[in-house]
Order: C-alpha cells, then sequence, then structure tokens
C-alpha cells in the first residue's frame, strides 16, 4: 500500500506545470516509498488539463466550480487512501528525495501533524522562499527565513506552522480538527489548520532535506495586489476568531491593534490602503456569517496549551 499522495492544486498553471510534475514523478525522486499523485484543477481556461492527462500515472479531478485553494486541497485529500499527504503548488520543482524526506520527518512522530519543506526561491536555490510560516502576537504571518541564506537554515526544528505551497500532513488528524476552511477561499488557511491542530494537542515542524524551488504568486499574479490584500487581511481577522480565546484576545489586543495599524500605514504607502481596510471589514463579516460555528470550542479545558502557544506568539515578536 502506497503511504503517501501528493495533491497538486492548479489553476492556470500551464507554464509550470510540465516542470513540476517531471520533478514529482517517481523516476525523479528515486524514492524508496511508493506514492500516488493527484492534480485537483479549480476550472483553469489554458491547457492545465490536457497536460495533466498527458502523465498516465496521474490522476486529474475537476472541480465544477472555482472553490480557491481550500476546496481544491479537500478534494485531494479526500480522494486519497494514504496515511499522509503531500500538498506541493503547482510553481514548484521538487528535488530529489523530496517526498522520502518529508515522510521520513513526519512518520518520527504521532504528535506530528504536519511537516514543512525548505522551499527555495526559483532564481537562486541557496536563498530561502519559506523554511515554514511564523505568526505573531502583532497579528502578523511571514515566511520564516525569506530572503536568507539557506546555511542558516540547514537545521529540522518545530515551527508555528507550515507552508501548504510544500508541506505533508498527518491524513487522521484532519477528521478531527477538520479540513482546511473552504471560507478562507485563499490565503492563511494553511496557519489556521496548523493552529487548530496546536490546540488539539499536535505539533508543526520544518525540514531542512526535503527541498523544492518555488516561483512564488504565479496563479494570483503579483506579491502585492488587490485581491491579494484583501483575502490577507479578512482572513487575518477571521483565523484570529477562530484560534484565540476571549482571554489571549483581550491580552493581545494593544499588539494587535499596533499590527494592524502599522499594516494599514504600509499598504496606504502601496497604494493599497483602500483595499486593506475592506479586507479588514469583510473579515469581520466572515467571522459572524461564513464563519459562526468554526471557533474553535473547549479552550477552558486546553489552558496549558493555550498558555504554550501564547508564549510562544511573544516570541515570535523578535524572530525575523
Amino acid at each position: 500500500m502506497n503511504k503517501v499522495t501528493v495533491v497538486i492544486p492548479n489553476y492556470n498553471g500551464e507554464k509550470y506545470l510540465k516542470g513540476c510534475l517531471d520533478s514529482i514523478a517517481p523516476s525523479a525522486q528515486n524514492a524508496a516509498i511508493t506514492y500516488d499523485i493527484i492534480v485537483v484543477d479549480d476550472c483553469s481556461t489554458d491547457s492545465s488539463r490536457e497536460i495533466v492527462k498527458s502523465y498516465p500515472n496521474v490522476r486529474l479531478i475537476e472541480q465544477k466550480e472555482n472553490g480557491g485553494f481550500s476546496a481544491s486541497v479537500n478534494a485531494g485529500i479526500k480522494a486519497s487512501e494514504t496515511p499522509y499527504v503531500l500538498l506541493l503548488n503547482n510553481d514548484t520543482i521538487a528535488k530529489p528525495g523530496f517526498v522520502q524526506n518529508l515522510y521520513n520527518a513526519i512518520k518520527k512522530d504521532n504528535k506530528c501533524f504536519s511537516v514543512s519543506a525548505s522551499m527555495r526561491t526559483w532564481d537562486d536555490e541557496n536563498i530561502i522562499d519559506s523554511a515554514g510560516d511564523i505568526y505573531c502576537a502583532l497579528g502578523w504571518s511571514r515566511a520564516r527565513g525569506r530572503g536568507k541564506s539557506a546555511a542558516g537554515f540547514s537545521k529540522s526544528c518545530k515551527v508555528f506552522s507550515t507552508c501548504a505551497g510544500a508541506a505533508i500532513y498527518r491524513k487522521e488528524t484532519f477528521d478531527s480538527i477538520g479540513y482546511f476552511d473552504p471560507v478562507h477561499f485563499m490565503y492563511l488557511e494553511d496557519l489556521d489548520v496548523c493552529w487548530r491542530a496546536m490546540l488539539a494537542g499536535y505539533h508543526n515542524t520544518y525540514d531542512s532535506k526535503a527541498i523544492v524551488k518555488h516561483f512564488g504568486s504565479a496563479s494570483t499574479g503579483s506579491k502585492y495586489n488587490s485581491r491579494k490584500v484583501i483575502y490577507s487581511a479578512s482572513n487575518n481577522i477571521y483565523v484570529l476568531y477562530k484560534n484565540m480565546s476571549l482571554l489571549q484576545l483581550l491580552f493581545n489586543f494593544p499588539l494587535l491593534l499596533a499590527g494592524f495599524t502599522v499594516k494599514t500605514l504600509f499598504f496606504i504607502k502601496k497604494g493599497l490602503g483602500r483595499d486593506y481596510l475592506k479586507g479588514l471589514a469583510q473579515g469581520f463579516g466572515k467571522c459572524f456569517r461564513q464563519g459562526r460555528g468554526k471557533r474553535y470550542k473547549g479552550f477552558t479545558r486546553i489552558i496549558p496549551r493555550l498558555f504554550k502557544i501564547e508564549l510562544l506568539l511573544l516570541k515570535n515578536l523578535f524572530i525575523w
């Protein structure tokens, strides 16, 4: 029986998809384990589906409507029949040993929910794009190590959350904590699911041996754009609503207010201030409309875990 299913969400990814599929093929990976590959297409209008169909060992799932990243990966996860699911962006090139190393890392510890790969920049493999994700008490999420030399991130370690662009997950845990939340549509859905895993007593790690090149923003177009800013801002409000206890929200309020104020000024300078404020407003709407009933239940039963997470949020204020 195969141990891993590689799930690749795709939307108009014809420019990168062939390179991604070639790199993840068993012949290129030379892995000791066998694994399945699923591409979930989110109503692409380019030739993506035809490219996937040319690979006989790759299964194609065609979504009937564009439900965003969360809906696509959920479809792939639910269709998988393996104990572990590896999510991989279509704008990546996996280095040999990538699948095997992620599998080796997650199977070491039954309380490990996810393992993030060492994502490198497209133009320079010696520069980190993401070594896991950091979230701090300012309400800021950022890629750990981005723009820094990979030599400084050669050790595996625990991280707040993994980047779903290249990470492996324990499938059975989704059944207890829930899958990626479609309300997010895209952005911060990986932070949300990893936070929920920590509330349930699991942890997330980074593996330095699993290396993948990442182009970045291939589906959304650029690092900063109106759509991306709106979704990121709204989902940031939503993820706090879902995963922070009332006591934590009150305790962190001064820092959160400062963080959102700085971000507002930053995006005003970028000419996207109105979009950021629109996103914040939409975030409160998500909390009390689409997200009703999705707030974590049972905060009072996990006080030690909340304290541990709070210390991590404060510690991450000083990690850049």
